[in-house]
């Protein structure tokens, strides 16, 4: 099964994406300790191992947007080689402190890796990013992983791109066969998508897509 991306917002100007993204950096630089506290100790193993099942072990993996620093300290007890990036600073703060991990502050699409991690995982993280910015970082991803390597993300379930929540930008995504995303990124094929509710308990309502994509050159 593969995605598509339903937009149905006007599209954005240059400058209105610059303001989304900078809004929602803003919100986790004001909000990363009330953020390290409602994260940090949800369960989310399950979602880890389906990730972890198509690389070998050590292998080498970017956190992507890592938040709290949950999902890298998991890999890295694991046995698995951790980079860990975030656009917030606060955020890369917090993470530091529970992962031991130098989290680096960078934003998305600054990753300039090549053929260098065997996964990325980008768990409600890259789902901040408006549609044209979304594709070209997503092209990123694909050139900074190794032939065969995998990329977790995980978006919203809905029909809109634009949804603003406390100031954090979200584009939202369903289920559908033949996405016309993934078909402008050849290099990358959908190899397993799931719905699941969110895992923090008052959140639970909500729905997220979850998709494994996979480098097949």
């Amino acid at each position: 099964m593969k995605l598509q991306l339903h937009s149905t917002q006007k599209n954005l100007t240059e400058e209105e994406m610059e303001k989304a993204v900078a809004d929602t950096i803003a919100f986790y630089d004001q909000n990363a300790d009330h953020y390290k506290l409602n994260t940090q100790n949800v369960n989310f193993s399950e979602f880890q191992e389906r990730f972890i099942a198509y690389l070998p072990f050590g292998a080498r993996i970017l956190d992507f947007g890592c938040g709290a620093g949950r999902d890298a300290l998991a890999f890295r007890t694991h046995g698995y080689r951790v980079d860990a990036v975030d656009g917030s600073a606060a955020m890369c703060r917090v993470a530091s402190e529970y992962t031991g991990l130098r989290v680096k502050q960078m934003l998305f699409d600054d990753l300039d890796a090549r053929d260098t991690y065997d996964g990325i995982w980008a768990c409600a993280s890259i789902c901040h990013l408006p549609e044209p910015l979304l594709r070209q970082v997503l092209l990123r991803m694909a050139v900074a992983l190794k032939s065969g390597g995998v990329i977790y993300a995980s978006f919203r379930h809905g029909r809109f791109s634009g949804t603003i929540e406390d100031g954090r930008f979200f584009t939202d995504f369903t289920e559908t066969i033949g996405s016309s995303l993934m078909a402008q990124i050849p290099v990358l094929e959908t190899v397993d998508v799931w719905r699941s509710f969110d895992a923090r308990p008052d959140k639970n309502r909500n729905v997220w897509i979850n998709v494994i994509l996979q480098k097949i050159i």
